[in-house]
């Protein structure tokens, strides 16, 4: 029973990108299904975050200080590139100030979970992987009110206080219980971990179901544009993060692991974020990059891989 389980659940993970695509094709086409499941958002991304939180180890933060140079790279570049693209991108093609400022929250926003497991798939160097996604998202509530107040400050008022709470309590905290009770009960645990990634595999896809029925109709109207910028957004966080480790002589492991992080955004958090503090439709962009950016790692990772078989 156990074995079939984990079989299950491991081919759930695996079709991470069908499942996303699956719900928010439904969502777009029976709107209806999903639109009265809002109050699911906020729970279900503490819940995303709290099984992060009990996948993590010890050591995963003790890589901060014995590779920290690599790790400081992959944070800045996070950090540095992906808020003011998102701000450039948003002002380049005239978006409106809740699109806007939908962009900038997806920019500022930590690495996600799909990172590590692009990450694997492209051979890329999986340990700093996991640690820069547990260290941005730990930074996360600090950062993320700061460069919104500073890049989406000039389209909407932004309320800095009530963002960093509610990171606090979406992203910190559930992370944190997590680790605690990882602690608390050892090893046993670990009967938990393999189906961990498949729960939050469906809550994710759920979440950005939500947001694509509620965006149902702008979507048609704004979809396009919308979706040029996400495109763009995370084709140049993959560029600059590759070329930023590869510039300053990283190896071709760790330049793949912070290409990845950088490009690959959490856009289910920025999706709950955006829809609790500024509406439904400034979540829009959060969706769209939800599914874009799979779509684009799983490619990226398939030209590494065969490069490397190749070569």
């Amino acid at each position: 029973m156990k074995r079939a389980l984990t079989s299950l659940a491991g081919l759930i993970t695996r079709f991470f990108i069908l499942w996303i695509v699956l719900f928010s094709a439904m969502a777009f086409f029976l709107p209806s299904a999903f639109r009265d499941l809002g109050f699911l958002i906020v729970p279900m991304l503490a819940g995303i975050m709290f099984a992060m939180g009990i996948t993590l180890r010890t050591d995963d933060f003790r890589r901060v200080f014995s590779r920290p140079l690599e790790i400081f790279t992959g944070i800045f570049a996070q950090y540095a590139v992906m808020p003011l693209l998102g701000f450039l991108l948003a002002g380049a093609f005239g978006a409106s100030p809740l699109i806007a400022a939908g962009v900038v929250i997806v920019g500022s926003c930590p690495g996600g979970t799909a990172s590590n497991v692009i990450t694997y798939l492209a051979r890329g160097d999986l340990a700093l992987s996991v640690t820069l996604t547990s260290v941005s998202t730990l930074l996360c509530p600090f950062l993320l009110p700061a460069f919104m107040y500073v890049y989406a400050g000039r389209w909407i008022e932004v309320p800095v206080t009530d963002l960093f709470i509610s990171a606090l309590q979406i992203v910190l905290l559930p992370v944190l219980v997590g680790v605690a009770m990882r602690k608390l009960v050892g090893k046993k645990s670990e009967i938990l971990l393999p189906f961990l990634p498949s729960v939050s595999s469906v809550m994710i896809a759920v979440v950005i179901g939500i947001i694509v029925a509620l965006n149902a109709e702008s979507i048609k109207t704004v979809g396009t544009a919308v979706v040029l910028i996400v495109i763009i957004h995370n084709a140049l966080g993959l560029a600059c993060g590759y070329l930023i480790a590869k510039g300053l002589g990283f190896g071709e492991n760790s330049a793949r692991a912070i290409s990845v992080e950088v490009g690959m955004q959490n856009s289910g958090l920025a999706a709950a974020l955006s829809h609790m503090h500024f509406g439904y439709l400034s979540a829009l962009p959060a969706a769209l990059f939800s599914i874009w950016h799979n779509i684009s790692g799983a490619v990226v990772a398939w030209l590494w891989r065969n490069r490397e078989s190749n070569g």
